[in-house]
């Protein structure tokens, strides 16, 4: 069986890994170049993923691994 990414505990983590590091969130919508915060809210509450190129700049941004920033579901 593979693994699935559990979305909400991701979210959470990401969040307490930014925050920790002195990012808020417009902060974060400057560096991915997004045009609004809505999409990083949604993240932080576990009702979506960042895409794959938006996971890999978050992940230079904190000097981590994608794989780092991920939970997976029990």
């Amino acid at each position: 069986m593979y693994r699935v990414i559990d979305q909400k505990k991701t979210g959470e983590k990401m969040k307490k890994m930014l925050l920790g590091k002195g990012y808020d969130v417009k902060a974060l919508q400057k560096y991915l170049n997004l045009s609004g915060t809505q999409s990083i809210y949604r993240w932080f509450q576990g009702k979506m993923l960042p895409s794959i190129d938006n996971l890999l700049a978050i992940s230079d941004l904190l000097g981590v691994g994608i794989e780092d920033l991920l939970e997976y579901k029990d």
